[in-house]
């Protein structure tokens, strides 16, 4: 039973505050066959959902885990999907698969009625090239499964910075709360928002690159050495870490 559903329980008078207290503090984790022990009451508490990653688990325990989510908090996330994995969750939740974005690899399985609730938070996200994508992309998801309005634009790096304009006026002019910006090779851009923008800037560093500093590596560094204040960086290729955080702070200055 989920804690909503524990809660529903107790304001109809169907359970003691002591039973109530006492299911609730067993609803924060569930385990599994003794390989996974998932915080189901993650989202609750702090605001972002568990994400299952799929790399290293077979099909079966994800199928298992998603399953497990699913019947703990009516949605389930998974990330780092390949084509048998893939195939696993569309074979074992048809009809459920709420959002397959193959961009990000990450999957959302829901069941009726779970869809997240708008915030009213904004998120601003960008990538400087069409190979930084997939990362701005597993961003947007969690973002949207926090409950965010997201507004995206797409390959507008330093190589053509012209192409910035237009949409960063535009993500200004909604007042978003927040940039997520993913840049790879020499990792420019963030800088180059963080300089214009009055808001956050969370630079999401790829691994788009090659040769010495490739891998992300230059990326990375270039961030972390900005000389523009308001940025700050996220590991290489952690758009989840980096979606997570920018709909944090988009959804507190929601509330304020």
């Amino acid at each position: 039973m989920n804690p909503r559903d524990i809660l529903e329980k107790l304001a109809a008078g169907e359970l003691s505050v002591e039973e109530a207290q006492s299911r609730l503090s067993l609803a924060g984790i569930a385990a599994i066959d003794g390989f996974a022990k998932l915080d189901t009451d993650r989202h609750a508490r702090k605001g972002v959902p568990e994400v299952v990653y799929a790399a290293g688990k077979t099909p079966e325990q994800l199928v298992k885990i998603c399953n497990t989510m699913l019947e703990h908090t009516g949605r389930a996330l998974a990330s780092g999907l390949d084509d048998e994995r893939w195939q696993a969750l569309e074979a074992a939740f048809s009809g459920r698969l709420a959002v397959a974005n193959r961009d990000a690899n990450m999957a959302v399985i829901r069941e009726p009625g779970r869809e997240p609730a708008a915030t009213g938070g904004k998120l601003g996200i960008l990538s400087a090239g069409t190979a930084d994508i997939a990362a701005a992309e597993q961003a947007r998801v969690i973002a949207e499964e926090m409950g965010c309005e997201t507004f995206t634009a797409y390959d507008v790096g330093v190589a053509g910075v012209h192409r910035l304009v237009a949409p960063l006026t535009a993500m200004i002019e909604a007042r978003v709360a927040a940039f997520i910006v993913a840049a790879g090779m020499e990792g420019a851009l963030p800088s180059v928002v963080a300089g214009l923008v009055p808001a956050p800037v969370i630079g999401l560093p790829t691994s788009t690159g090659y040769g010495l500093g490739g891998g992300g590596v230059a990326a990375l560094m270039t961030m972390l050495q900005s000389c523009c204040p308001g940025l700050v960086a996220v590991n290489i290729d952690n758009g989840i870490g980096a979606g997570a955080t920018g709909a944090l702070i988009a959804n507190r200055a929601a509330c304020s």
